[in-house]
């Protein structure tokens, strides 16, 4: 698998960033046709499940899957706010950020700040925020080794890919990114960002419980969240752990290694990467985050001859999570499970029968 500039040509980085350069500019027609295309059919789809709701819930939930993508077409649409991508005006990226926010049920303004952290550190095995994480960051497998017996079995048990995957998503999203839980008592904007975001979802979703019962309201929004959080959890954890990624030390970590080593593209059908605003050509937003979700794949494009990343397919972006580990001695991604195929293989070269665990 190639990844990183060519070697063949002194221009590539040049060319690289000229390329970056002419896709970094917000198209205003293009940033409202986006809006149309995703808001509109997102509330049209949430009217018509309160209304199917009157009749049979089960009808209401058959639109789930729909709505829910939606929400994550909004969360990119969000996310490019944060990066200031979507509009050239500061203040209509934020407000409508916020907006998109109170959909997402994420904080803006706190989560852009955790999220310009993330662009800085990714991959940087000395630069890791927090062990704990298991979005984004990654424990070695020398790290690993090193925790006492309980320790290794609840860091194995919050990652299996059902916990983590399936039923931490929605408790992220619904009760997690209520509270300012790793946000620093200094980041006084980030910490009124969550309170207020709280507020105006407690408004939202109290008017609408007093207009269509709170039954009807849970059965429409609980299920869109709670879908929409495992989609938008799965998709940024396959992009930023996988079998082909690279974790560097400070002494060799370079941005540009950092998108094309340690970022995928995952390749998704047309109607997936429709909903999932073209994320997949994550690559190029890591290199270059001011270019809008729609001109990545444009991008992604014209630079396909000067750079490559490690691409996943949908079948190979499934098997990804249990990717878990960084193998610092052997600069590979590793399962737990290798972990105990090594140590058996290695006992058996000796003569000696495996370690029991």
């Amino acid at each position: 698998m190639t990844t990183g500039i060519s070697t063949d040509a002194a221009a590539a980085p040049n060319a690289l960033r000229a390329i970056l350069a002419a896709h970094r500019t917000p198209v205003l027609s293009r940033s409202l046709g986006q809006i149309a295309t995703t808001f509109l059919p997102f509330f049209g789809i949430i009217a018509a499940m309160y209304g199917l709701g009157t009749i049979s819930p089960w009808l209401s939930l058959l639109l789930t899957i729909p709505a829910a993508g939606l929400v994550v077409r909004i969360f990119i649409i969000q996310h490019d706010c944060g990066h200031g991508a979507f509009f050239r005006s500061r203040a209509a990226n934020v407000w409508l950020g916020r907006f998109c926010g109170l959909i997402t049920m994420t904080p803006f303004a706190n989560w852009r700040r955790q999220h310009a952290n993330h662009h800085a550190v990714w991959n940087n095995l000395d630069r890791r925020t927090g062990l704990g994480d298991i979005y984004s960051t990654c424990m070695t497998v020398a790290e690993y080794r090193n925790l006492s017996a309980p320790a290794r079995v609840w860091h194995r048990a919050v990652r299996h890919p059902v916990v983590a995957q399936v039923l931490l998503p929605p408790l992220v999203f619904l009760l997690l990114y209520r509270v300012p839980f790793d946000t620093p008592l200094s980041w006084r904007r980030e910490w009124y960002s969550v309170f207020l975001t709280d507020a105006a979802i407690l408004a939202v979703f109290a008017t609408l419980a007093l207009l269509l019962g709170v039954v009807s309201v849970a059965l429409v929004q609980l299920p869109t969240i709670g879908v929409a959080a495992i989609i938008g959890m799965w998709i940024f954890s396959v992009q930023h752990r996988f079998e082909g990624a690279v974790w560097l030390r400070q002494d060799g970590w370079t941005a540009a290694g950092a998108a094309l080593q340690g970022t995928s593209h995952l390749k998704l059908p047309r109607i997936l990467q429709w909903f999932s605003g073209n994320i997949g050509f994550h690559h190029i937003h890591h290199l270059m985050p001011l270019v809008p979700n729609y001109r990545l794949e444009a991008c992604h494009r014209a630079s396909a001859p000067i750079v490559a990343a490690p691409s996943l397919t949908l079948l190979q972006a499934l098997r990804a999570p249990s990717y878990a580990l960084w193998d610092e001695e052997h600069a590979r991604m590793v399962r737990f499970s290798d972990l105990r195929s090594r140590r058996g293989r290695v006992a058996a070269h000796l003569g000696t029968p495996p370690p029991q665990r």
